[in-house]
């Protein structure tokens, strides 16, 4: 038994407003010759096919063209993530389990399996505690107790199985997983950590929500996903886990995916990194740029663009600390007068106080707020 195991596709996210939808597809081409050259049995996509609830028309339009491709070549298992929006996206599933492609969105369908070849595949889909808690009756709102549940039901099935070996598809944050700038917090829904534990005695658990592939236990993965979405993933290698099962023995290798354009995050002083040939290799880099200048230089994005075309995000941190609060904005403001306040923000953009002829002009705005204020 051969199994591909995705996730975390989010079909239809920018990175920093860059368009991904392109790289997504180029995904998705690697994605089908990967099942063609390695003949996968089945394709495991666990959660979050999408990047928000009501995904835009290409991202529909990319996920048809990938499910209809894959499923020409080989079974397909997908389960709703916490970005997806479970009921649009287990729309006419009914009608596509006979062509291979099973979207498992239900809560209440955890514990029926998609039987390929040898292996009872069982999709969980990302558990609201809330909205189980009741139906299911838990013990407590937490997304531990939800997955606990779910799982008791997977094993109640799969005990009446034998000779199969179970495979489970979830959307979870599993105790002891690294999380990255990009994926949604979770946590609303209840206690969010789920011990890997609860997953203990399945052949197979493929995991999706971290963007990072790991590896939890050599029977429990994450696969990450296929494109980078913050520059907290600078060094994740993006890829899919090809997963053989035999025999009761598990062996994984990991398949590189594509990769649009290189992620780099750089800091120093504007001079300085305009000028380090050691930056050489960021020119063509995807880039996260902080200027530790004591004055924010003028112009900063434009100078940067020069050498560096693909600078997507600009920051200041001075490194003398100017202009660094340890304060909450409302202790700072308490009992300040609001041409001290706009001073302040002056002092924050431009790395210098406001002199006498803007104090004047920001007097002169505030006086005419007032007036108009009278008059409304």
């Amino acid at each position: 038994m051969r199994l591909l195991h995705t996730s975390d596709w989010h079909l239809g996210r920018s990175f920093h407003r860059e368009d991904l939808l392109r790289a997504q597809a180029d995904f998705v081409d690697h994605l089908v010759e990967t099942v063609r050259a390695e003949r996968v049995d089945c394709v495991l996509v666990s959660g979050d096919v999408y990047d928000r609830a009501l995904p835009a028309v290409d991202a529909v339009r990319l996920c048809n063209e990938a499910l209809e491709r894959l499923g020409a070549l080989t079974r397909v298992v997908l389960i709703a993530g916490n970005h997806d929006s479970a009921r649009r996206l287990g729309f006419g599933s009914g009608l596509m389990d006979a062509s291979g492609v099973h979207l498992r969105t239900d809560p209440a369908r955890v514990g029926e399996p998609v039987i390929v070849g040898d292996a009872a595949i069982y999709g969980i889909p990302y558990l609201e505690p809330e909205l189980v808690r009741h139906p299911w009756d838990l013990p407590e709102r937490s997304h531990a107790a939800a997955l606990t549940e779910a799982v008791r039901r997977v094993r109640a099935d799969h005990a009446a199985r034998a000779g199969l070996r179970s495979v489970v598809l979830a959307h979870a944050f599993v105790s002891g997983g690294e999380a990255s700038d990009s994926e949604r917090d979770i946590s609303v829904g209840g206690a969010v950590h789920v011990p890997a534990s609860v997953f203990e005695g399945i052949d197979y658990v493929a995991l999706g929500h971290l963007h990072g592939r790991q590896r939890m236990t050599d029977r429990v993965r994450y696969s990450g996903s296929p494109l980078a979405y913050s520059f907290s993933e600078e060094r994740h290698l993006k890829g899919s886990w090809l997963v053989d099962l035999r025999d009761g023995a598990l062996s994984a290798e990991f398949v590189e995916a594509p990769v649009p354009r290189r992620l780099g995050r750089i800091r120093g002083r504007l001079d300085d990194l305009l000028d380090d040939p050691a930056l050489d290799r960021h020119e063509s880099s995807w880039l996260q740029v902080t200027l530790t200048d004591a004055r924010r230089p003028d112009g900063a994005m434009e100078r940067v663009r020069r050498r560096f075309p693909h600078a997507l995000v600009l920051g200041f941190e001075p490194e003398d600390g100017h202009g660094r609060q340890t304060r909450s904005w409302s202790e700072r403001v308490r009992e300040r007068g609001e041409l001290d306040i706009a001073g302040d923000f002056v002092a924050e953009v431009s790395g210098a106080g406001a002199d006498e002829a803007e104090r004047a002009l920001l007097h002169q705005a505030f006086e005419a707020c007032r007036q108009k204020e009278a008059l409304a």
